[in-house]
């Protein structure tokens, strides 16, 4: 992500923070724990939920001969980091935080850049087994399956000529092998049938996926509506986002249909920035309201923890607002954090009219974290020669949560829509394709204009999961605001 994603923290930041009274953390392990000792005292420190898990209290282990002992035998208690992270650190409620073994490839992906052979896909259980098959729901431009003979709305039944199931998908997907072969399939009257069809596809290093898909408008009978799809909050995009928004203004839409059926979010900013793309510029509004744990709020501002709408981007182009007072929004179970966020931000302003499935339920934010103390954990570039060279663990734990103008955040179970419509496997449909069913519903809902088209789903796509939830971005909100705290 650009630099605007780091949170800027003055020194000795972290050691003060983590005192209370009489009581402090406890020296560093004697043994080779360097993974796990960097894991806790990030989390004491910022995890959203600090003050609910045990294992991570203040006085957990006193600064003695006897606290120092237990901290190590602690620290030692999972050999795995991984499964120190997740069985010693995390809240029962927490289903987002995560881990990786690089933080090199875990900020690049953040930044929207993967290996990948750039098939994004959702996978589906058969009713009565344990079975899988995928369906193809768009292909990323510029990547090896753009030049392959694959399209959206194709299914898979098998990898390398297995059959998928739900113990063998993510070896044979998300595995090892850059290459693998497709065994693909038809669907007709709701049965899925193999046919001999192979697609063979190869992953490349360092793709980069613009998430600003597809952008157009349409007159329909005199109303000209936006449509723009938009499958990821990267910041690196913003002016491309702007520039497609631009465009929309230009032609005049009065309407807009926000498709984020495939966005499990990312920058916050962004997420800031298309919303006031959507409603206005006016930079007294509030768009955000953050809460942090304890030991963090007490130390920001009431101006810090507030961000209003903006009017300009970060490289300081203006810009190009709607100014619309609804809009339709296209969200399913795949549409995440900082989609919800733009749902949940834009509610207390405008009317804002849900089409698709409810949504994940993703209300936290998070922040990446590596092995450097000095500089309190937080990643930054500029300081990347102060990581520990021993340990390139990087961790992206929930620290906060965002709540709306009119403080709500309470949407863990998703925000559910108004107009309530799954996409169909048998009928899946071209993206931008005003016959495509989720946006001929909100044309249909747009212009109150009732048609004989029947939208009953023949074969909803169940999805148990996709492709996106196998990359570090999965459904991750990345808080990327300056922030200065001088913690006393």
């Amino acid at each position: 992500m650009k630099k605007n994603f780091l949170l800027f923290l003055t020194m000795g930041l972290l050691f003060a923070a983590c005192k209370k009274d009489d009581n402090t953390i406890p020296p560093g392990p004697s043994a080779d724990l360097t993974v796990q000792d960097f894991m806790w005292r990030a989390m004491n420190l910022w995890y959203f939920w600090q003050d609910d898990v045990a294992n991570l209290a203040d006085n957990k282990f006193a600064d003695t001969t006897e606290g120092n002992q237990a901290y190590e035998e602690f620290l030692a208690s999972e050999d795995d980091p991984a499964a120190f992270f997740d069985n010693r650190l995390l809240f029962n409620e927490d289903r987002f935080s995560f881990y990786s073994e690089d933080y090199k490839e875990l900020t690049q992906a953040l930044s929207g850049i993967s290996k990948s052979n750039g098939l994004e896909f959702g996978l589906v259980r058969f009713q009565g087994n344990d079975e899988l098959f995928g369906y193809v729901r768009y292909i990323v431009p510029d990547s090896d399956a753009s030049i392959k003979d694959i399209s959206r709305g194709e299914l898979f039944t098998g990898v390398n000529g297995t059959t998928l199931d739900i113990n063998n998908y993510q070896d044979l997907l998300f595995g090892d092998e850059d290459t693998y072969t497709l065994n693909m399939a038809d669907i007709t009257n709701n049965t899925v049938t193999p046919n001999e069809k192979e697609v063979t596809l190869t992953k490349q290093p360092n793709l980069a996926e613009n998430p600003v898909f597809l952008s157009k408008s349409f007159d329909v009978n005199g109303e000209i509506i936006g449509y723009l799809v938009y499958n990821g909050f990267t910041n690196e995009y913003d002016e491309d986002l702007n520039n497609a928004i631009g465009d929309l203004k230009a032609a005049g839409v009065t309407n807009l249909v926000l498709d984020l059926r495939y966005n499990p979010g990312g920058s916050v900013n962004s997420a800031r920035l298309l919303s006031s793309m959507i409603y206005g510029t006016n930079t007294s509004n509030l768009f955000l309201r953050q809460r942090w744990n304890s030991k963090v709020q007490s130390q920001f501002s009431d101006e810090q923890l507030e961000d209003y709408f903006a009017d300009k981007t970060n490289d300081g182009t203006p810009l190009n607002a709607l100014n619309l007072n609804q809009v339709y929004v296209i969200a399913t179970g795949s549409s995440a954090s900082a989609s919800e966020l733009v749902m949940n931000g834009l509610a207390p302003y405008m009317n804002v009219i849900h089409i698709g499935e409810t949504t994940r339920g993703k209300n936290e934010f998070s922040i990446t974290m590596v092995d450097d103390a000095q500089g309190s954990y937080i990643f930054n570039p500029d300081r990347e020669s102060n990581i520990n060279s021993n340990n390139q663990w990087a961790i992206q734990p929930l620290v906060g949560r965002n709540e709306n103008a009119d403080g709500f955040s309470d949407y863990t179970n998703g925000l559910e829509p108004n107009i309530e419509l799954q996409e169909d496997l048998e009928n899946l449909g071209v993206l931008g394709d005003q016959n495509e069913p989720l946006l001929a519903r909100a044309i249909q809902e747009i212009t109150g204009v009732s048609s004989k088209r029947d939208f009953t789903v023949s074969m909803p796509a169940n999805v148990m999961t996709s492709s996106k939830m196998f990359t570090p971005m999965k459904d991750n909100m990345v808080l990327d605001k300056p922030l200065n705290i001088n913690f006393q």
